[in-house]
């Protein structure tokens, strides 16, 4: 219990310690997200896609809400569980370092960054997946889903299980890949950070001929599509900050640019459309499917 406690205390105090700036910037996430959020939000005002949407689009507010919740609120609340996970780990003989498989610490800085990006890339394309294809995860993911209107902060709208569903996955990618310091880990993190935001802004982005590496908004806002393909049923362009996954698995789905897709799921009208609602909405079967 004593674990427990200080995790979160000290989670609350490094989160602190952000805001007041006594992290250095480099690893200082609370002021980074502000920074980039207010810079995508300025971008997606002076260079609108979908040029009839309002400035405020419909549930800013409430998006907004929840960049601070599941990066902040909620990350000091589990960090006492994550911690008591740890220790019963360690009680048994198993360390982040012990399940380390591949030691890239021999490998220029460049290489190892980008060998963690394109992991946890991927863990986390596979794991979005699943979320998709499992009714039982599929009933939290509708949180996401349910945005209506697509703006850069639609891209925290995210029920809190997605945090317990995603962490230890990302965390076993970091485990097998040894040697990583946390601001290298941060550069990785913050980097999906400021491509999801761009994924989700009301800017036309493709990257070009880049667009079969990185995900971009246009290949994106099909994933929030209400209407899916006969031979898709469970979603496409599950990519998170690459495209990459999708064209070699074959889930891309781009049929136009235009931006005017309607967004959602058949039954989407059951989703709470408060946090309150939203932060219990899942944990008992809904009649709504994909």
């Amino acid at each position: 219990m004593d674990s427990f406690l200080r995790a979160i205390e000290g989670t609350a105090s490094w989160t602190w310690k952000s805001i007041i700036f006594e992290v250095p910037w480099y690893t200082n996430y609370f002021w980074g997200i502000v920074v980039l959020s207010v810079a995508v939000w300025l971008l997606e005002i002076l260079f609108p896609w979908r040029k009839d949407q309002a400035v405020f689009r419909k549930d800013f507010w409430l998006d907004a809400f929840y960049i601070f919740f599941n990066f902040f609120i909620f990350a000091i609340v589990i960090s006492g569980f994550y911690k008591l996970l740890e220790t019963l780990f360690l009680d048994v003989g198993i360390s982040m370092d012990g399940l380390a498989i591949v030691d890239l610490t021999s490998l220029p800085s460049w290489a190892q960054l980008l060998i963690f990006f394109l992991v946890l890339d991927f863990v986390q394309w596979f794991t979005h997946v699943l979320l998709h294809r499992y009714e039982f995860l599929w009933q939290f993911h509708k949180i996401h889903h349910s945005v209506k209107e697509m703006g850069f902060a639609a891209h925290m709208r995210y029920h809190w299980m997605e945090n317990v569903l995603y962490k230890p996955l990302k965390t076993f990618g970091v485990m097998i890949l040894g040697g990583f310091e946390p601001e290298q880990a941060y550069i990785v993190h913050f980097s999906a950070i400021a491509i999801g935001h761009l994924n989700h802004a009301n800017i036309k982005i493709t990257w070009g001929p880049l667009k079969y590496l990185l995900n971009n908004s246009v290949m994106h806002l099909y994933h929030h599509a209400y209407a899916l393909p006969e031979n898709h049923r469970y979603g496409v362009n599950f990519g998170i900050s690459l495209s990459l996954w999708d064209y070699l698995f074959k889930t891309d789905f781009i049929p136009e640019d235009s931006g005017k897709v309607p967004l959602g799921f058949e039954g989407d009208d059951e989703v709470p459309k408060h946090f309150w609602g939203q932060l219990l909405y899942g944990f008992r079967k809904h009649r709504s499917k994909k």
